[in-house]
């Protein structure tokens, strides 16, 4: 029998994968290839040429040496959630590892082990029945693998750190085959890059991941027409930059929808929405979400006492799959008048009802982990702002993409510098080098260089082992 990291020749490729993968197959043709092979963002309609849906690492193994004796292009599916849709392309092969979803809890030691397929409600549904949480994004049917290895800011963010903060370890199986376990102790160059680095270095088959004690959070957001929202926002921006640890506090520019406690006069219509969450003793939430409402008062309130699971789940309803997203995303220098004024304008502009723009205050436990623990990037950065635009119909792809577009470049003037990994898509060359900063990307493709020196792994924002 041949040895798994044996050469597989071109002529053999299709035998050695028949032989070894013992997982599903699904190719174009089959019953389930249309529904396995969409992801969430339905502007990606791409035809993979086989999905190898790997239900271990031992058959992401197989499925990325064939797919390099085939020469074909690989692409990795960890959740499909990704805006730019790196997950499939065409004449592919799509390594899925939506089959592989265990979370395994250890309590007692503040970690869980999640394997590469988890979405964030897989991981939440194991950790919460402990009290616990990883904390991770705010849509709970996004991939952890995605969301982890770019970064993964969330409601957490500033109390506990991102995501990629919280990996202790993981399986990776690289480019040539082989599985290794990074580590603080073993391959801990490796482990450093999987924590920021987009993904592009292994496919990760399992995560550990360090838990953090959580409990009911009380959660205050209050509407306010267009007209009162530039008093409201420098409101916000004195809150947001005062607050502490326990409190998050987020904005959103958007059409106003048909909830109740929603006055019948807003709705329909461009409005501000500003939200904090308190995550200390919940009796004390009202004491300390109260401020941010204190001196511009809000058309109207809707205050709840939630689970954390139900934080998580909030936005689930708000972005389902199959629509058309495209998202463009920068970090601000500030929230001042000049800022403000611009993403107001671009509110008036939003032309589907989907849309919105979001941004918040960052800093917090983001800044404190040391640059050198991690590849993530523009730890310092004060302000994220997301401008994401949503749309059913393919007819208005472009006018929807200019609108999202055209609101990051407004705002240039007072652009911090870099991006969020996690939400790059059709760039400009270089722009990836420029997320990371030249000693960071250096770093990173000396690492690619080691680890995947054919850039087999290069679906998605790729660091290139040609980099010097």
């Amino acid at each position: 029998m041949t040895d798994l990291l044996d050469p597989v020749s071109p002529d053999r490729a299709e035998s050695f994968l028949t032989d070894h993968f013992q997982g599903v197959l699904v190719r174009p043709g089959d019953r389930s290839y249309d529904e396995v092979r969409a992801v969430w963002n339905g502007m990606h309609d791409r035809k993979p040429e086989l999905i190898a849906r790997c239900t271990g690492a031992a058959d992401v193994s197989v499925a990325l040496r064939y797919a390099v004796a085939a020469g074909r292009a690989v692409t990795v599916r960890g959740g499909g959630h990704n805006v730019a849709g790196t997950a499939v392309s065409d004449g592919s092969v799509m390594i899925d590892l939506s089959l592989m979803n265990r979370v395994d809890v250890d309590a007692g030691a503040l970690t869980a082990r999640a394997q590469g397929g988890c979405l964030l409600r897989d991981v939440d549904s194991a950790t919460l029945a402990h009290g616990l949480a990883c904390p991770a994004g705010v849509v709970s049917h996004t991939g952890l693998g995605g969301l982890a290895l770019g970064g993964g800011y969330g409601w957490l963010a500033r109390k506990w750190g991102l995501t990629c903060d919280h990996i202790v370890a993981a399986e990776v199986v690289l480019a040539d085959g082989s599985i290794v376990e990074a580590t603080e102790d073993d391959h801990a160059e490796l482990l450093w890059g999987l924590r920021g680095s987009g993904g592009n270095l292994g496919v990760v088959t399992r995560f550990t991941l360090r838990l953090r004690p959580v409990g009911p959070v009380h959660h205050r957001t209050g509407v306010f027409p267009l007209a009162d929202a530039a008093a409201a926002l420098a409101l916000y921006r004195e809150f947001a930059e005062r607050q502490g640890p326990d409190l998050h506090a987020v904005a959103t520019l958007k059409i106003a929808g048909q909830q109740d406690w929603i006055p019948e006069r807003l709705r329909g219509t461009p409005a501000l929405f500003l939200t904090a969450t308190w995550f200390g003793e919940s009796a004390e939430g009202p004491e300390h979400t109260a401020p941010l409402f204190a001196t511009a008062a809000p058309d109207a309130v809707l205050t709840r006492l939630l689970s954390f699971a139900e934080l998580q789940a909030l936005g689930d309803h708000g972005e389902p799959h199959g629509n058309r997203y495209y998202t463009k995303s920068c970090y601000l220098t500030d929230l001042t008048e000049g800022p403000v004024g611009q993403l107001l304008d671009a509110t008036r502009e939003i032309a589907s009802p989907l849309s919105a723009i979001d941004f918040e205050y960052l800093r917090g436990a983001i800044g404190d982990v040391p640059d050198e623990d991690s590849a993530f990037p523009r730890r310092d950065a004060p302000y994220i702002c997301t401008v994401s635009a949503q749309w059913t119909d393919p007819a208005e792809d472009a006018g929807h993409r200019a609108w999202s577009r055209r609101g990051v470049e407004r705002l240039a003037e007072w652009h911090f510098g870099g991006a969020y990994v996690n939400y790059l898509q059709d760039e400009q060359p270089g722009k990836v080098a420029e997320v990371y900063g030249s000693a960071r990307y250096a770093r990173l493709a000396a690492l690619k260089r080691r680890y995947d020196p054919e850039n087999v792994l290069s679906g998605n924002q790729n660091i290139s082992p040609a980099a010097p």
